[in-house]
């Protein structure tokens, strides 16, 4: 299992990355999904940046965008001079995030707090592969992401900046699905590839079982909630394992499985067969079907048109928060002698 560099030159910075608009889709009237509203971000934000500077670090990389989240967050600390405000043509679509990425990569930042759901940390990742990563969840169906306080995140994220641990200790490189269709298109997710029958690439609507064909998961967690549950109940596999999961949908089915779709939306869901996928090895799924990437819906496939799926750990690090402060507790990082 691939572990983080040695040493992450951070030079003490910081980027924390928020999606304005995450937890606040049609989910929230589709299913049960609780809304993450602006003024939650913003104080999620300040935490993070407290946080963070209570740990030392130099400088804390932050996005103007049209909510003003990340400003009204910081716009009475006393620490304003260590923070920087990025500002980046806005488009209001996933360019917006890739922007904001670059930006602080271009500022000298290699570590990052990713404040939303598996579809920004998705973006995120693709657009620095090489990036060291704390994701922090605000979004519906996560896996990706950590539930975690944000106070915590901040220190921990912290504590890796300011180099006063060693990464290789802490992160793990991240699983990531390649697809190429036909036209040699790439993309990648993090957790899931579904191909979706009977579906629509514009609808924003939680997946419905029905509609589930093909499903390839890099993490089949049990206590998950979108499709990675439904993997999680034949065949559990997590961040740190080498492998992945794949299963086909529909009948003649061999199992049933009862998993949550979205929060509350409980359905039932067939499965013909399930295996093991060691990492590296080619899949190919074919249409018509529409093919979704950690749940937004990325291609209409046509009848007959192959798309390649590979897994492979080439992701970001991922930083775990929790044993992140555990480590600095036990090697008597929070303790001060008389």
């Amino acid at each position: 299992m691939p572990l983080a560099p040695t040493h992450i030159d951070a030079g003490g910075q910081l980027g924390i990355i928020v999606n304005p608009m995450s937890g606040r889709d049609v989910r929230r009237v589709a299913a049960r999904a609780g809304t993450s509203a602006h003024m939650e971000k913003q104080n999620i934000v300040t935490r993070l940046v407290l946080g963070a500077l209570d740990q030392g670090v130099s400088m804390i990389h932050l996005a103007n965008e049209p909510f003003r989240i990340s400003s009204r967050a910081v716009e009475t600390l006393p620490e304003r001079g260590r923070i920087n405000m990025v500002d980046v043509p806005i488009s209001h679509t996933d360019r917006d995030t890739e922007a904001v990425a670059t930006a602080m990569w271009d500022a000298g930042c290699r570590i990052f707090i990713v404040l939303g759901g598996d579809g920004t940390s998705r973006i995120v990742s693709r657009t620095l592969r090489d990036a060291t990563l704390l994701p922090v969840s605000t979004g519906t169906n996560n896996v990706f992401p950590y539930q975690i306080d944000a106070t915590t995140a901040g220190l921990a994220a912290g504590l890796i900046a300011t180099g006063k641990l060693n990464p290789a200790d802490i992160c793990v490189r991240a699983k990531q699905i390649h697809g190429t269709d036909a036209q040699g298109h790439q993309d990648i997710a993090l957790i899931d590839a579904v191909m979706l029958a009977g579906d629509d690439i514009g609808s924003l609507l939680p997946f419905r079982a029905e509609q589930l064909r093909d499903v390839v998961l890099t993490r089949a967690e049990p206590a998950s909630i979108g499709v990675s549950p439904i993997g999680g109940c034949l065949m559990p596999c997590h961040h740190e394992d080498d492998f992945a999961v794949s299963l086909r949908c529909g009948a003649p089915a061999m199992h049933t499985v009862r998993v949550p779709l979205s929060p509350g939306l409980h359905e039932s869901v067939d499965i013909v067969d399930f295996s093991r996928i060691a990492l590296g090895q080619k899949l190919t799924l074919t249409g018509p079907g529409v093919l979704a990437f950690d749940g937004d819906r990325i291609k209409s496939v046509a009848k007959g048109e192959p798309v390649s799926l590979q897994v492979r750990r080439d992701g970001p690090w991922v930083i775990d928060g929790l044993k992140t402060l555990n480590i600095a507790a036990a090697e008597g990082l929070m303790v001060t002698s008389a």
